[in-house]
């Protein structure tokens, strides 16, 4: 195969007319033709700059350079050295901004697909079988981790690894945490990729409680001083919605994000052999601008609505992944954008008929770095929808916090931890991920996990 050095080899993808029908993967990936094509646009770096943009500090030459000389295999037992959730990093990081963004190559051409070979890597994989290595003997001690999602995933195969004896607690009936509930299937396949990953983590031993709910079934220290665990990682992310407070939000056919993408993604209620009923509407406005407004707006589409993305600010602003905003838009998702909602309206049965909105413009930058919109006076207009989804973020369930007595949270109701280490202000207690940050990526939870499971290690080896 021909390769330019400085193009990437282009990735293959559903056309955007058939995917909007369907809730079949996007981005259809590498073959190992064009995989290697792709590796062998690395450099090599003798100090490698795209591994410090990695959360989880993956040896990106040393694997890229397995898939150059065709060892898969090989290039899979890099990876798993670092993440254990390689196929769903492959598909979900925001490379761009992270690893890409630092790549010499990118410098004068484009740079190194690193995520896009991560995912191939990963597939291959699995598609052969090809698992993670064991720890050789166990050390006879217990770790219970709270929540099934990439931070508490990524904390138990770390410590399985180790010689821990790992146990994940999770409040849903399903492992995966915002992976199986807040991501839709055109992005990250649930059976095929999500479950396959949680599959390898319960290879290393680690077991899964589903339907635990922390805090109601049984607390902290009861797991602390009860169940004979010797430290605890809370990883319970930020499953809590946020409103914008405006009148006629509690209106029939005004959602969360959250509950919108729960009862597709978890609940398949885009499948018809499913009974969970989910309102489709037909004209959809979604508030917001970030992954989860564009993961709102795509899955409204699939179910057949005319989708308009509501938010504030201009494109240049949108916290949206580029590759999201351009498959959104490819698939003919409008965007209003420096537009914001002020009230939404309600027929006569208290169900939406509209949302009124006002045209913004952007002021001076705000303590984000970012323009602060402002209202321009006499702009209103109402926009003629049916159903609002609200896209405005989400911060962590008190449940936790308000049953486990020293831990200490935030203003923003977070758990207050250490970065390096995860280590909050209760002895043997760590924590990371969103229920630390607020809603943040899959791979800072990851890198969170990480870190926690490091301070965890530290902390059981005196």
């Amino acid at each position: 195969m021909e390769v330019d050095v400085l193009k990437r080899i282009p990735v293959r993808e559903q056309d955007p007319k058939v995917r909007a029908t369907n809730f079949e993967e996007v981005c259809l990936g590498y073959n190992k033709e064009e995989a290697m094509a792709e590796a062998s646009r690395c450099l090599q770096c003798k100090n490698p700059q795209c591994v410090k943009g990695c959360p989880v500090n993956i040896d990106i030459p040393g694997f890229i350079k397995e898939v150059a000389d065709g060892n898969v295999e090989d290039a899979y037992h890099v990876i798993n050295k670092y993440s254990a959730l390689p196929a769903v990093c492959g598909r979900v990081c925001p490379q761009e901004s992270q690893c890409e963004s630092k790549c010499i190559r990118g410098i004068k051409g484009d740079a190194v697909s690193i995520g896009k070979l991560e995912r191939f890597v990963a597939d291959t994989a699995r598609e052969n079988g090809i698992k993670p290595v064991p720890a050789e003997s166990m050390n006879g001690k217990k770790v219970a981790v709270i929540g099934s999602g990439p931070a508490g995933l990524t904390c138990a195969g770390d410590l399985a690894k180790l010689g821990y004896d790992v146990t994940i607690f999770e409040a849903l009936h399903k492992a995966g945490g915002v992976l199986s509930y807040g991501i839709p299937e055109f992005r990250l396949p649930k059976s095929k990729v999500v479950d396959s990953e949680v599959e390898n983590v319960k290879s290393l031993g680690v077991k899964i409680e589903t339907n635990v709910v922390i805090g109601k079934s049984i607390t902290i220290d009861e797991l602390l001083n009860e169940e004979g665990f010797d430290a605890v990682f809370i990883g319970s992310g930020a499953g809590l919605p946020r409103f914008m407070g405006i009148p006629g939000e509690n209106a029939n056919g005004v959602f969360s994000a959250n509950e919108y993408l729960t009862r597709s993604n978890l609940m398949k209620a885009f499948d018809e052999n499913y009974d969970t009923p989910i309102a489709a509407g037909k004209k959809v406005a979604v508030v917001g601008g970030g992954n989860v407004a564009m993961d709102a707006a795509r899955t409204a589409l699939r179910l057949g609505a005319d989708v308009h993305i509501v938010y504030r600010r201009s494109e240049a602003e949108l916290p949206a992944r580029v590759e999201e905003v351009h498959h959104a838009k490819e698939e003919g998702i409008k965007f209003d954008l420096l537009t914001n909602p002020v009230e939404i309206l309600e027929d006569e049965d208290g169900s939406v008929k509209g949302m009124k909105c006002i045209r913004m413009e952007l002021g001076e930058p705000d303590e984000s770095g970012r323009r602060r919109p402002v209202e321009i006076e006499g702009s209103e207009f109402v926009l003629d929808v049916d159903t609002v989804i609200m896209s405005l973020g989400t911060s962590p369930n008190p449940l936790i916090s308000s049953t486990t007595e020293g831990l200490d949270i935030n203003k923003r109701k977070c758990i207050v931890a250490e970065e390096e280490n995860g280590k909050t202000s209760k002895a043997a207690v760590y924590a990371g991920g969103d229920a630390v940050t607020g809603a943040a990526t899959v791979i800072l939870a990851m890198g969170a996990g990480k870190a926690a499971a490091k301070g965890i290690h530290e902390f059981l080896s005196k």
